[in-house]
């Protein structure tokens, strides 16, 4: 089990495996005690059926740049291979900005071949590779050295069945004509977006019982307050405080340390020093913020007149087009996606892309009256009505 700890032999590697249609990558890292993804752990492996053409590379080793990496990751020649990439994708995007291209994912691959909705990597290995996978190794420290045997077995595992899975996938892709649904799906995973989080959009995954202006005012100043603390320091933001705590604030509106001081939720820690003082600034400005600039939840869809009765048959018509599509039925069009269409409203990703193919079309004709659905044994048939 080869692992690299210097520049130079990265650099080799990666010049070899641009040499090949694609290469299979994947990482271990830890996110616990930090903000950002600590990266502990590479994997690659070149196209082959055997174990001597994956490696580790170490990127805690001292002295060790992931440029030559990143070069091959620009490389557009060679397809880089993850399974449920998003994490990796961010890891590496924040710290050099750069997306693997071209990108291709297994576990979006396998929802678009019909293996099911987000399937396991054990599962794919299981039922396409016709291996086991041995997981005990799953959560242990990363960061730890020397690594043992058993730990890089189990990451080159991770690399070395992708192989397998992957050219099993793309071929089934080819086959059904389906390489382009997988490419519409991964644009969000290449989009700086995805992995930007904005201070001042914050206070939107914060859980609240009520939507009034003022209140959410100051839970948008403490969100983002929060969310700089935490990574200009790279912590967790619950180490600063948790959503219950801030919720809590953001109901009581302490003006100085005395009240801060009688926050049950409170972290110890927060009640005095910057954090304090942190905390104290953002609900003076929560609570002076102007009517024009107080935030204000999308409450639209809570008003939708939804047609049961449609969306009852919107919902007969997903299943129908999915299991003859074989393709996971959450993929096309949750819940919310088809309540949405039966309440007339057609901006929603149901209505557009490989989706408006597969479904979107005959959808929009169930609402126009076009078609009709009857039962044929166990399956259901779309009748023409025009």
């Amino acid at each position: 089990m080869r692992t690299i700890t210097t520049t130079e032999d990265l650099a080799g590697f990666c010049a070899e495996a641009a040499e090949h249609d694609y290469v299979t990558v994947d990482t271990e890292f830890l996110r616990e005690r930090t903000y950002y993804s600590k990266l502990c752990l590479i994997q690659l492996a070149m196209p082959g059926d055997t174990d001597d053409t994956a490696v580790l590379v170490d990127p805690l080793a001292g002295g060790l740049s992931l440029e030559p990496l990143y070069e091959l990751f620009r490389d557009t020649s060679v397809v880089k291979v993850f399974h449920a990439a998003r994490q990796d994708l961010e890891i590496f995007f924040v710290d050099a900005e750069v997306f693997p291209e071209p990108l291709f994912d297994t576990q979006v691959a396998a929802m678009v071949c019909g293996f099911g909705e987000q399937v396991g990597y054990e599962t794919l290995v299981r039922r396409i590779a016709k291996k086991p996978l041995d997981k005990t190794s799953r959560f242990t420290d990363w960061s730890r050295r020397p690594l043992t045997d058993a730990q890089k077995t189990y990451a080159l595992a991770d690399v070395t069945h992708l192989r397998v899975i992957y050219e099993f996938l793309a071929a089934r892709l080819e086959e059904t004509e389906r390489s382009r649904w997988v490419h519409e799906e991964l644009q969000v995973l290449t989009t700086p977006a995805t992995y930007i989080v904005e201070p001042r959009e914050a206070w939107r995954r914060v859980k609240t019982r009520t939507s009034s202006p003022k209140f959410l005012a100051v839970v948008r100043e403490l969100a983002a307050f929060r969310e700089i603390y935490a990574q200009e320091r790279n912590i967790p933001r619950n180490r600063v405080y948790k959503d219950d705590a801030l919720v809590e604030l953001a109901s009581n509106k302490p003006k100085n340390t005395e009240e801060l001081g009688r926050a049950r939720l409170l972290l110890r820690e927060a009640r005095r020093g910057d954090i304090a003082d942190g905390i104290l600034a953002a609900v003076a400005a929560g609570v002076s913020c102007p009517a024009d600039d107080m935030p204000r939840p999308d409450r639209s869809r809570e008003k939708l007149q939804v047609n049961p009765a449609l969306a009852d048959l919107l919902r007969v018509l997903l299943k129908a087009k999915t299991e003859s599509a074989g393709v996971a039925a959450r993929l096309i069009a949750p819940a919310s996606d088809l309540d949405a269409i039966a309440a007339g409203l057609r901006d929603v990703p149901a209505l557009s892309g490989w989706r408006l193919e597969v479904f979107g079309e005959d959808a929009l004709r169930l609402c126009d009256g076009r078609i009709a659905l009857a039962a044929e044994g166990a399956d259901v048939r779309i009748v023409p009505l025009d």
